[in-house]
This record gives C-alpha cells, sequence and structure tokens, in this order.
C-alpha cells in the first residue's frame, strides 16, 4: 500500500484496513509457525504496511 493510496481513504476506512492488516498479521504468525507458509518476507511486508498507516493517521491529528 502506497501513502498516495492512503491520502484517498477516510478515517474510517484507514482504521477498518488497519484491523485487517493485524488480522492477517496474526493468521500468518500461526500459519509460519506450524509450517504451512514459507513467505516470511509476506509478514515483513503487511508490518509496513501497518507502520505507513499508523503513520498516515498520526500525520493527519
Amino acid at each position: 500500500m502506497k501513502m498516495k493510496e492512503l491520502e484517498n481513504m477516510t478515517p474510517n476506512e484507514l482504521t477498518r484496513q488497519l484491523g485487517v492488516l493485524r488480522e492477517q498479521v496474526r493468521d500468518l504468525t500461526f500459519k509460519i509457525h506450524s509450517r504451512e507458509v514459507k513467505n516470511n518476507h509476506m509478514l515483513k511486508n503487511i508490518r509496513q504496511d501497518i507502520a505507513r498507516i499508523l503513520t498516515f493517521i498520526g500525520k493527519k491529528k
């Protein structure tokens, strides 16, 4: 997710997207620990998206 995409989203959409990404992190973490998924880089990308959203929310306030 890029910053230009975040600029077009409303605060409610941002918090909804944040919840979805956090749920993905939780699910992916369990799958990595149970060795169902071998793509560990996906977890890093999702966490970076969460950080971008949190940064953008902080800038708007």
